[in-house]
């Protein structure tokens, strides 16, 4: 299985909301603009993916959107709680592995530390094993052999949008 694990976009600040809670900052138009360019490059490439999770958090979510609009796929984001900030690597892969059948290609849009520490978990078998952090609109790329909690995938890439967008 493909694993594409994708940091939200830029968003505003805190303060910018009408609420002043975290959940519900928007993508900035910087941010939308580098995930729109990240979504082109990959169609180009001829990435897609069977299923796309999103953290309930709003600049997350609409950063699944965007990439489900720019890979032009078929379905809409799966909002999961497991992607949420406050969530642990753990959980993620425990949800991962309630997939009938097994997918060829998933993307999981979400925060750091919680993709780092999935990817480094996912590596090297342990959290902490290696030093990953995801800018916004990150992406990396794992080949999972069979997901488990432990060493299992290969570090195929990653890479940012900055390498396709002008600004």
């Amino acid at each position: 299985m493909k694993l594409y694990l994708l940091r939200h976009g830029e968003a505003e600040d805190v303060g910018a909301t009408a609420s002043g809670s975290d959940a519900e900052r928007a993508l900035t138009v910087k941010g939308r603009r580098r995930v729109r360019s990240l979504a082109h490059a990959l169609r180009q490439r001829k990435v897609s993916c069977d299923l796309v999770w999103s953290s309930p958090l709003r600049r997350a979510l609409q950063t699944a959107e965007i990439m489900i609009r720019g890979l032009r796929l078929a379905r809409q984001p799966v909002v999961m709680d497991c992607l949420a900030p406050d969530r642990t690597p753990r959980e993620v892969v425990a949800e991962l592995q309630t997939l009938r059948p097994v997918p060829d290609a998933v993307m999981l849009v979400g925060h750091e530390p919680l993709l780092g520490r999935l990817a480094a978990l996912l590596c090297t078998g342990d959290p902490e094993g290696l030093e990953i952090e995801l800018k916004k609109s990150g992406l990396i790329r794992l080949e999972v052999e069979k997901l488990r909690l432990g060493r299992c995938a290969t570090l195929e890439w990653v890479i940012s949008p900055r390498w396709f967008a002008a600004d």
